[in-house]
C-alpha cells in the first residue's frame, strides 16, 4: 500500500479548498448570508447537517433537535454503524426516514438546503472540517477541541471571519447558568480586586504508541483513509474508531490538556475579561503549570489525580467535574458542573439568589439556542471565533510548556514564543494529504 505523503497544513487546505471549489462547494451562498432579507424568518427552519456520529454528538443533538426552529436533515459519518445510529436518532424525533447519510461529510457541504453544520468528529478533524463548512457557506458548530495545534486554531479563526459565518465551539459552560453567575461575581468587583484563577484540567499524557494492524474494512463499511483525514498515517485497528484515538498525540489535542482545559481555562479567561489575550507565562510544575497574564493575574493550571472522582484539596468535589475556582482580595466563588456555587463569605452567598437555576455544565441546549438565534440575527455567538482562539491557544501553550517541562513566555497577539525555537516547532504539524 503506498501511504499518502506528509505536507503542511497550509498545503492541505489550499488543496482541500481547491477541490471544494472545483466540485462546487464554495461558490454556493446559502440564504441566511444574502442580507436581510436572505435571512431564515421567525418561521423558516434552520437545515442542520451533522459530520461525525458518536456518543458526543449524540449528546449534543439531544439537546439541539427539540429547537422548534431546526430541523437536521443530514448525518455523514465514515463508519457505517455510527452512520445508521444518527439516522436512527434523527428520524425516531422527527417520526419520519428522511434524514439522508452519507460517507464523505464533502457530500453534504455541496448541499444547497443546508445552513449549518454540527462537527463531533474526533479532534484531528474539527479545525479542517469547520474551515471546508465555511469556505461552503456553513455556519458552524464545532465540538472542542477546535484545533489540535496552534496554527489549526487561528486559521480556523481566521477563515470564520474572513467568510463572515457564525460559529460556536462546543464549550457550552459559557452557557451555563451556575458558571455565568461565578464569572460575573468576578466582574463585578465583589470579590475585590482578581489575583488567583484555579482551572481543573487531568494529568496531561504525551502517547503515541500504535495498536496492532488489523484488516482493513471496505471504504463503504469503513473508510480508514477519511478517518485518519489530516492526521498522521497508522494502520487500522478499530479500537481507535470506538475511541481508543483519545491520548495519542497524532489524534489528541495538547497532550489532553484540552480535554478540559478547553472549558476550564476558558471561564478563567472570561472571569478575568481576557478574551482578547491570553496568559504571557507558562511554569510547569509537578502539580500543574502556573501562569500569569499582563496584568498580573494568575492562573493555576491544576492537575487532579482523580478528576471524576476525589478533586480536593484543590477544589470542593461535591460540586462536580470542571470546577474552577475566581480568588480575589475580597473572597472567592467556586463552582462546577453539579451547579452548586460556594463562595467564601456569608455575604458572597448572599449574591447567589434562589433565581439562579440550577443546571448540569454538561447541557448543551442553552448553548445550542444561543449559536441557532446567532444564525438569525449573524451576531457574535458566546463562544465565538475569537474567545476560542486565546482560549484554546492559551491551552496549547501551557502543554507545550509541559512537554518541554521548562518556563515559555508568549506574544499574546502574535502568538508565538519568545526566543524558544523548539516551543515554536510544535505550533503547526505536518499532515498527510488525504484526499488523493
Amino acid at each position: 500500500m503506498k501511504h499518502p505523503q506528509n505536507t503542511s497544513r497550509r498545503h492541505f487546505l489550499k488543496a482541500a479548498g481547491t477541490a471544494a471549489a472545483v466540485a462546487g462547494v464554495a461558490t454556493y451562498v446559502p440564504r441566511h448570508v444574502l442580507g436581510a432579507e436572505g435571512t431564515p424568518s421567525a418561521n423558516e427552519k434552520i437545515n442542520l447537517g451533522v459530520i461525525g456520529y458518536g456518543n458526543r454528538c449524540k449528546y449534543v443533538m439531544g439537546g439541539t433537535l427539540p429547537h422548534a426552529d431546526v430541523r437536521c436533515i443530514a448525518v455523514a459519518d465514515v463508519w457505517s454503524k455510527h452512520r445508521e445510529d444518527g439516522k436512527a436518532m434523527v428520524d425516531k424525533h422527527y417520526r419520519n426516514t428522511d434524514c439522508e447519510t452519507l460517507v464523505d461529510f464533502r457530500e453534504l457541504l455541496q448541499r444547497k438546503d443546508i445552513d449549518a453544520v454540527l462537527i463531533a468528529t474526533g479532534d484531528r478533524w474539527h479545525a479542517a472540517a469547520s474551515i471546508l463548512a465555511a469556505k461552503a457557506g456553513k455556519d458552524v458548530y464545532s465540538e472542542k477541541p477546535c484545533g489540535i495545534t496552534i496554527e489549526d486554531c487561528q486559521q480556523l479563526a481566521d477563515t470564520i471571519t474572513a467568510e463572515q459565518k457564525v460559529f460556536q465551539a462546543g464549550t457550552q459552560r459559557r452557557s451555563v447558568p451556575n458558571f455565568i453567575k461565578a464569572v460575573e461575581l468576578a466582574h463585578s468587583g465583589k470579590l475585590g480586586e482578581l489575583q488567583t484563577l484555579h482551572a481543573s484540567v487531568y494529568r496531561p499524557v504525551l502517547d503515541n504508541s500504535w495498536l496492532p494492524a488489523q484488516t482493513q474494512p471496505s471504504p463503504q463499511e469503513l473508510d480508514w483513509n477519511l478517518w485518519l483525514g489530516p492526521a498522521a498515517w497508522r494502520p487500522f485497528n478499530l479500537a481507535y474508531v470506538q475511541g481508543k484515538w483519545r491520548g495519542q498525540w497524532d489524534f489528541d489535542s495538547g497532550a489532553r490538556l484540552l480535554d478540559w482545559g478547553a472549558h476550564t481555562l476558558d471561564l478563567c479567561q472570561w472571569a478575568n475579561q481576557a478574551d482578547a489575550t491570553m496568559p504571557v507565562e507558562y511554569q510547569p510544575h509537578k502539580d500543574g503549570i502556573s501562569c500569569r497574564y499582563e496584568n498580573g493575574v494568575k492562573l493555576e493550571i491544576d492537575f487532579l489525580a482523580d478528576p471524576f472522582g476525589d478533586r480536593s484539596p484543590h477544589y470542593i468535589t461535591r460540586l462536580g467535574t470542571c470546577p474552577v475556582r475566581f480568588i480575589g482580595t475580597d473572597g472567592w466563588v467556586e463552582t462546577g458542573d453539579n451547579g452548586e456555587i460556594v463562595c467564601s463569605s456569608p455575604a458572597l452567598q448572599k449574591e447567589i439568589t434562589e433565581d439562579t437555576s440550577r443546571v448540569r455544565g454538561l447541557d448543551v441546549a442553552s448553548h445550542s439556542r444561543n449559536f441557532l438565534d446567532c444564525i438569525r440575527t449573524r451576531k457574535l455567538t458566546a463562544a465565538n471565533q475569537n474567545v476560542m482562539r486565546k482560549s484554546h491557544i492559551a491551552c496549547h501553550a501551557a502543554a507545550v510548556a509541559w512537554i518541554f517541562d521548562r518556563k515559555l513566555t508568549i506574544d499574546p497577539q502574535k502568538e508565538v514564543f519568545l526566543n524558544d525555537a523548539d516551543a515554536n516547532g510544535l505550533i503547526a504539524r505536518p499532515d498527510r494529504i488525504w484526499n488523493v
